[in-house]
């Protein structure tokens, strides 16, 4: 993977077009969660600190393209980042044909998404955007599975292209992860359905040393390998889908764990009675919530000793503090490890804070979609276009 980095250029006296992902839960005006709007600054601080004038653009909900829709404006997010710079940003309606900073070195657009052509990656616009810059610096990797207008047609129009600083962290990780990993390699996939997984579980299953599945997934394997599930959650006509990624691994010296021990309730409840038991053992009015301790721990030795470890999804209810114990060893494994961690989805981070491990794992994806079309093996236009500019 070859791109540039914004600290590879020279900045002094140069207009720099950073393409952000501040987009914001905003509620009254007022930002709920400011996450990605702090993960934005090392890069426009940077800008800024090595002699640069910096627009900022971001997108921001569904608006329709072409309207003046005052509920879908940057206006907080600007005030906010004014706040955590210790200055006052002007947000800048639309795509002028110059920038005027003023006094100030840093302006912020107003929502793309409101300007007509932007989510049809509109080359026309981007080559308005390219002429308000010298560098293009796109920083959002959540939207790199995207071509759109201000991170894609700009970058093709733009005198120089780069990552920015966030981005950089994301594509190393990815390339340590998943491109040149360190053996063995252990990927954790789970989530309810196969479906949604299944071109990732395909394309890791030509990869990984190790393939462990959870939560529905993990039932439709089961199924496949002729165990009996009762009432859990399960997709019956991807057993052959489950069994051919099987025989593919097998076929290769790898594997994908299966369970000695599960455990199973009744009814799907956050007061229901978890009952640990043999999966041989699963009756007809069992629904399996998670996998058991001592399979747990098994899978807990094998992340000991990888060398790369890729995680999405937790393999139980963790939501439920009764089912949340083998998602609890997995995620303390993956934390003690020495191998390097790459995790990432919603459910995957609500886990990891859950149980307070952030800072223990190698990198946390926060970019949900860009990442599973990275791990299907799918080209994220942001790659190609780094590629094609490097």
């Amino acid at each position: 993977m070859k791109f540039k980095k914004i600290t590879n250029l020279t900045l002094k006296n140069k207009t720099v077009f950073i393409r952000t992902d501040m987009n914001v839960p905003i509620e009254k005006g007022h930002i709920s969660d400011d996450t990605r709007i702090r993960a934005s600054l090392k890069t426009i601080e940077y800008a800024i600190k090595n002699g640069a004038n910096v627009i900022v653009a971001t997108h921001l909900g569904r608006p329709v393209e072409g309207s003046n829709d005052t509920n879908e404006s940057v206006l907080p997010i600007a005030a906010l980042l004014g706040e955590l710079l210790h200055q006052n940003i002007k947000v800048v309606a639309g795509v002028p044909d110059k920038i005027d900073f003023g006094t100030s070195n840093i302006v912020m657009l107003e929502n793309v998404r409101l300007n007509v052509g932007e989510k049809k990656n509109d080359p026309i616009l981007g080559k308005k955007y390219a002429n308000l810059c010298d560098i293009f610096v796109h920083d959002a990797f959540a939207t790199a599975h995207r071509s759109e207008a201000s991170t894609d047609a700009i970058g093709y129009a733009a005198s120089e292209v780069c990552a920015g600083m966030l981005m950089s962290s994301e594509l190393d990780a990815l390339n340590m992860a998943a491109a040149h990993p360190k053996a063995p390699v252990v990927a954790i996939v789970a989530g309810s359905k196969v479906s949604t997984k299944l071109s990732i579980l395909e394309n890791l299953a030509d990869k990984v040393d190790y393939l462990i599945v959870g939560g529905g997934i993990l039932n439709t394997f089961l199924l496949a390998k002729g165990f009996h599930i009762g009432k859990s959650l399960v997709e019956a006509e991807l057993i052959n889908k489950a069994n051919d990624i099987m025989q593919k691994m097998a076929a290769r010296g790898a594997s994908v764990a299966l369970p000695e021990d599960v455990v199973t309730a009744k009814h799907f409840s956050r007061d229901e009675i978890a009952i640990q038991k043999n999966i041989n053992d699963v009756k007809d009015d069992d629904m399996i919530l998670d996998i058991g301790t001592k399979f747990a721990n098994q899978l807990a030795d094998i992340i000991n000793k990888a060398g790369t470890i890729i995680w999405n999804g937790p393999v139980g209810v963790f939501e439920f503090d009764q089912f949340a114990n083998g998602t609890k060893i997995l995620a303390n494994a993956i934390a003690t490890s020495n191998a390097f961690s790459l995790a990432g989805g919603g459910d995957t981070i609500a886990a990891i804070n859950k149980f307070n491990l952030m800072d223990k794992i190698s990198y946390v994806s926060t970019a949900g979609g860009a990442l599973l079309e990275y791990l299907e093996g799918k080209k994220l236009p942001a790659i190609k276009l780094f590629e094609d500019r490097a």
